[in-house]
Order: structure tokens, then C-alpha cells, then sequence
């Protein structure tokens, strides 16, 4: 039996140092012929068929029109490689830089959407707007992925994941439970 910990009165104001959905991403998106790269960390798997995700993405964000106009983007996933870009793609508006020329990033087409993949990313998920109920009040798109890219390999790649101020966690040790998973439980 694990042991205990001892817990104590915490902000609930950052409770998100330890309730992060996943890894960041950098969004790509393009609109009226102009492209921009966004960081992320406020995400989350809606549905799996179709492959519905949740961005939440403010709407002082330069992205944030981006996205709702041309209700299309790219969710592309970095490694640890790209850590630097990263902060500073977070740190910075492509209202006023060229962020893709700025950071060294490659833009590629992407097959099912107007915006561009990031080349350098292990990963890119081609996203349309699903469902914009949400954008108005809470600033939450719903997305679909329509096509998905994936390096083979490595098949866990190293990513961060933010905890506030600053740092980031990396993705670290994977622990197997195959032979205790029952998918016919989760029907």
C-alpha cells in the first residue's frame, strides 16, 4: 500500500500545476493568406469516433480569430527539441512576427486543411471547427481531426507539459498494465 501524503491548503487559482491535460502543442493556422503558430496547453480528447479535441484558446490570442474564421488549424505536437520555440512562440504574438521565420519552423501543406503542418514536430493532427457553441462564452473550440500525421518513431516521444510559471515537466517512464486491461469493460 502506498503511503500517505501529507496535503495542505493549496491556491485553487493554480490547481492547474497539476491538472494539465496532456502535452503543449503549438496550434498552426492560417487566414486570409497569412499563417501563425500559437502555444498550448489547455486541451483535451472529447470523442474517439469521430476524434472530437477541445481547445481552449483566449480570445486575445492572435490565433483565436485565426481560428474561428477559418475554422481550421493544426494541432502539432513538439518534443523536447523544440523547447526553446516553444517559450518563445508562447511569448510572443504573430500579430507582429512572422512566427514560423522567427522560430526556424518548417510549414508544410497539410492534406484536409488550410494551415500549415510544423515540420519539425513529431506529430500534427489536421483539425476543422466541429462544434463553436462554446468559442463566445468559454473560448473553447471543438475540433475534429480529419487527418493525422505521426512519426513511427519513437513511439513516446519525450513531450512537455507545463506546470506554471515557467517550467515544464517531461514525459517520463511508461508503466504497462496490458495484461490487467479489459476493453470489453469500457462498452
Amino acid at each position: 500500500m502506498p503511503k500517505r501524503p501529507e496535503k495542505r491548503d493549496f491556491p485553487v487559482s493554480q490547481v492547474r500545476r497539476y491538472l494539465e491535460p496532456g502535452p503543449i502543442v503549438l496550434v498552426s493556422s492560417r487566414w486570409r493568406g497569412a499563417d501563425n503558430v500559437m502555444t498550448l496547453g489547455w486541451h483535451t480528447v472529447l470523442e474517439f469516433s469521430p476524434s472530437l479535441i477541445g481547445l481552449m484558446v483566449s480570445s486575445g490570442n492572435h490565433s483565436h480569430g485565426m481560428i474561428r474564421e477559418s475554422r481550421a488549424c493544426v494541432v502539432n505536437l513538439p518534443t523536447t527539441a523544440l523547447t526553446d520555440a516553444v517559450v518563445g512562440i508562447g511569448n510572443t504574438t504573430g500579430a507582429e512576427i512572422d512566427k514560423f521565420d522567427r522560430f526556424k519552423l518548417t510549414a508544410e501543406p497539410a492534406s484536409s486543411v488550410d494551415a500549415p503542418l510544423i515540420g519539425e514536430c513529431h506529430a500534427s493532427f489536421e483539425c476543422r471547427l466541429h462544434d463553436d457553441a462554446l468559442v463566445e462564452r468559454y473560448n473553447f473550440f471543438i475540433l475534429e481531426v480529419v487527418k493525422a500525421h505521426v512519426a513511427p518513431s519513437p513511439q513516446r516521444p519525450e513531450t512537455l507539459h507545463y506546470t506554471g510559471e515557467g517550467v515544464f515537466m517531461v514525459s517520463g517512464k511508461t508503466i504497462s498494465r496490458r495484461a490487467q486491461f479489459r476493453p470489453e469493460r469500457l462498452r
